[in-house]
């Protein structure tokens, strides 16, 4: 399931992304033609403005959010990333409200392929904290550009409801306060 490029960020947006990593930390960015064959492989256009941070910017920055490791190429994987089969980043991610499902009955605790679909469907991974809880950024459905955070517990948008898109997640981090709105 592909959508149509989001509209180029605004130069602004893109200066405080810049000026937010240092370059000395930052990987090399992608280009935009990287970014389309990557997109093309997997079915899925990055929301903006990670779209173009990944491909002018940098693509992953060992310094800066998410705390363990900063913030991960595109495509790749956290070595606490639990192994549930491929990611599929172009289909609907799967949930479009919070859900913990270490308090639902429902789920079967020996695997559940609807906990399983959280982690394999319709995301990219921005990074991990803590080992288990790990920051995507919405690629596929109703949610898509909000950043949320999935553990071994469940899975919800940050801070909350009114989630957070790229920008607004690196600026809190670049605040320096803590992750809660």
């Amino acid at each position: 399931m592909t959508a149509a490029p989001d509209q180029r960020p605004v130069e602004a947006t893109l200066d405080f992304l810049r000026s937010a990593f240092g370059p000395e930390w930052r990987e090399p960015p992608l280009g935009h033609e990287g970014v389309a064959v990557w997109e093309t492989e997997n079915r899925v256009t990055l929301p903006e403005p990670y779209r173009t941070f990944v491909a002018e910017i940098s693509n992953g920055c060992s310094l800066g959010p998410a705390e363990d490791g900063g913030l991960q190429p595109l495509g790749w994987l956290p070595e606490s990333w639990p192994d549930l089969g491929p990611r599929q980043p172009g289909e609907l991610f799967p949930l479009e409200a919070s859900w913990q499902w270490e308090d639902d009955e429902t789920v079967d605790p020996e695997g559940d392929p609807r906990t399983d679909a959280v982690y394999t469907k319709g995301s990219v991974v921005l990074g991990s904290e803590d080992g288990q809880l790990f920051w995507v950024l919405v690629t596929a459905g109703p949610r898509r550009g909000e950043v949320w955070m999935v553990a071994d517990v469940g899975a919800g948008p940050v801070p909350g409801d009114d989630a957070w898109g790229f920008e607004q997640w690196v600026r809190q981090w670049h605040s320096g306060e803590a992750w809660s709105a």
